[in-house]
């Protein structure tokens, strides 16, 4: 918001000059963008936080320097609005005979209005359009330029309606009909739906409320009566439409960080007040104000050794009740320990005791707490939990050798989303209501099109990538790690290098080294029917009992619609159930000092026999001896029949204390023997 020195030394009078006192706004949490002279002056440019909405007018900034700066004084002009510019034509009615107001919507809680007769709306006197060419409005006429002018010296936006152009000299605000249209001041004709809310005549809209006046009322110079508009508007329901249509006016900015609902008719009032003074002419006697329901504001309670505790200095009670005075906050009772306040009508961010508290700090001096060491135990650095176990799991594959992708949340339908429901059909991508564009229009359910965006943008065949990161369903949230394969491992080179190419079985490898990176048992099931994969080369990935998702080869068809290469290999695992079963800590036993034995075996087995029961069957009868086993040999031809092949195991033995007897060692391989025996094997 821009203000020029002048404008603010009409409402205080403070010795400091614009610098110290832009200083002195920038310490209350009136940060300073910028601050330049125009026409002579120094104009002050602040940035208004967005629940800040009374610190947008020259009153409200003239308020934190009283309570802020000691030797600051209240000009004549600031006790009057502060007393709410009375009128003496309040308790008049005369305004009745010529238009009246309803509200049949509850985004609106307050509509008030004046009229003026015998308008004199030529050029705005110098000083006035000086000032408004200051702080970068274009002055119109004076009616316009004298509700722009208003609105920045209070903070509430108000809106001039040619009276002969309203139909039954009526207003109504509410919700739009269906199909609606309004043409704004701007000369954009909008199509309007319900949840826009309208000033209406009897017949038609005529301007979107707290946004934009329409064109058909418009005041101009052959304008001779006015009806001069001031409301209340809910600041979701402004934002929303403001949003939507793409307009953002200054009534807009105001509206959205919420103004004063008991500022009202103190601008109507205002404004009579600055056109008396520049045309000599009054307004028809009375005010219009449909106010239903007046809002009540809650007193709360500020416990002064709370207060310190949380500020780190000393409050007292008397401080305490300057502090908040000064700001406009009620004082209903003080104690040595607490105070209880109502916060004032144009505070509507105070809402709990740390609210007052801030309050108490901001006002006493950020800079004035006194420094301290910190106190209190000292927690161990770094992630905990869920994020370390998530980087263990990113390190791993990185150390496979694939590279890390970041992308965004929101997306546009793609081939290797997340398959919709089988029970419903219904696709599972949640729609966001407002989206800046078709290609951002859904939350994504799954990592793989952001991973196959990736891969052709790159255009590179060879690329080996994951992301981790959240995906959205209806009505859940979870963190998936993605993975994606395609091509050699090694580029072209001068030196020997590994000529292998990504397939089933080095992603399958790549998700067991997250397994064991997260010292978790892997299963693979082949119980599954996931479109995206080919259907004989995709299986379910199973981590300590919870089943995580699907890897595999990707299907020829997707692949196609995708521009993948054929033979690219996809995992997508859900890593959530990992939480609370792997703390990411190794489970450390004792070495035992003992020698080991060894004992090979090779056995004839089916081929359709996945190697994964082979391996659960000898870790499970090798008992707490067996050390650790592996697979050394694999052969089929001469002498193995068709649909079998060998495979030769070997099995290190090794007992806690105590030397196992070569027959120990042997019943232990009869164990493992008998136990794949089950399997339907055979000792070569």
């Amino acid at each position: 918001m821009k203000l020029t020195e002048s404008m603010l030394r009409d409402f205080v009078k403070s010795p400091l000059d614009a610098p110290e006192l832009a200083d002195l706004l920038t310490m209350t949490g009136f940060e300073l963008e910028e601050i330049f002279e125009s026409e002579g002056e120094s104009v002050l440019d602040i940035n208004i936080m967005a629940n800040r909405g009374d610190g947008a007018s020259v009153l409200g900034l003239s308020r934190e320097i009283l309570a802020k700066d000691p030797h600051a004084e209240p000009t004549e002009l600031y006790q009057r609005a502060a007393s709410r510019f009375p009128a003496a034509d309040s308790g008049s009615r005369d305004i009745w005979a010529m238009a009246s107001a309803e509200i049949q919507t509850s985004s609106c809680t307050r509509f008030a209005c004046r009229v003026f007769e015998d308008l004199q709306n030529g050029e705005s006197p110098e000083w006035l359009k000086k000032r408004l060419r200051q702080i970068g409005q274009r002055p119109i006429s004076l009616l316009v330029d004298l509700t722009n002018y208003v609105m920045f010296e209070v903070g509430q936006p108000l809106h001039a309606y040619d009276l002969d152009q309203l139909v039954g000299g009526r207003i109504i605000v509410r919700q739009a009909e269906e199909g609606e249209t309004l043409k704004t001041l701007d000369g954009v004709v909008h199509r309007l739906k319900p949840h826009h809310m309208v000033i209406a005549d009897t017949q038609k809209a005529i301007g979107l409320a707290g946004v934009m006046g329409g064109e058909e009322t418009e005041v101009t110079g052959t304008t001779t009566r006015c009806l001069l508009e001031a409301a209340h508007f809910s600041n979701t329901s402004v934002r929303r439409t403001r949003k939507e249509l793409g307009i953002a006016t200054e009534a807009s900015y105001r509206f959205e960080r919420s103004v004063d609902p008991e500022g009202v008719v103190v601008a109507l009032n205002r404004f009579a007040e600055l056109y008396a003074e520049i045309t000599g002419g009054k307004p028809v006697g009375g005010v219009i104000d449909v106010y239903p329901e007046r809002t009540e504001r809650e007193s709360l309670t500020v416990f002064l050794k709370r207060a310190s505790g949380l500020l780190g200095m000393a409050i007292s009670a008397d401080d305490a009740e300057r502090y908040l005075k000064g700001l406009g906050f009620e004082i209903l009772g003080v104690s040595p320990d607490s105070l209880e306040v109502v916060p004032p009508s144009w505070r509507t961010d105070i809402l709990r005791e740390e609210d007052l508290v801030e309050e108490l700090g901001r006002v006493h001096g950020y800079e004035k707490i006194p420094e301290a060491l910190p106190i209190g135990s000292t927690p161990l650095g770094g992630p905990h939990g869920f994020e370390a176990l998530t980087d263990k799991i990113r390190e791993a594959v990185l150390m496979a050798g694939f590279d890390q992708t970041i992308s965004h949340s929101l997306r546009d339908l793609h081939p290797l989303d997340f398959p919709a429901d089988s029970g419903s059909g219904e696709n599972t991508r949640v729609r966001v209501r407002q989206p800046h564009s078709p290609e951002m229009a859904f939350l994504r359910n799954s990592i793989l099109p952001s991973l196959a965006d990736a891969q052709r943008r790159n255009n590179v065949e060879d690329l080996h990538i994951f992301e981790i990161g959240r995906v959205h369903g209806t009505g859940v949230e979870s963190t998936q790690l993605g993975l994606m394969s395609a091509g050699r491992f090694d580029g072209p080179g001068w030196r020997p290098s590994d000529s292998s190419t990504a397939d089933f079985f080095t992603l399958k490898g790549v998700v067991e080294s997250v397994a064991q990176a997260v010292s978790l048992a892997t299963q693979f099931r082949r119980t599954t029917t996931d479109p995206r994969f080919h259907p004989t080369r995709q299986t379910r990935v199973v981590m300590a009992g919870a089943e995580l998702g699907v890897m595999g080869q990707i299907h020829p068809l997707v692949a196609e619609a995708c521009g993948l290469p054929p033979g690219t290999v996809l995992a997508e695992l859900t890593l959530d159930p990992l939480a609370s079963v792997a703390a990411g800590i190794p489970d450390y036993r004792p070495i035992s000092r003992n020698p080991a034995s060894r004992r090979d075996i090779a056995i004839l087995i089916k081929k359709d026999v996945p190697y994964s029961e082979i391996s659960d069957a000898v870790a499970r009868s090798g008992g707490p001896d067996l050390e650790r086993f592996w697979l050394f040999d694999v052969y089929e031809g001469q002498g193995v029949p068709e649909g079998l092949h060998s495979l030769a195991l070997a099995l290190q033995f090794r007992r806690m204390n105590a030397n196992l007897t070569d027959d120990e060692s042997n019943a232990l391989r009869d164990q493992v023997v008998s136990a794949l025996q089950a399997l339907g094997a055979t000792l070569r």
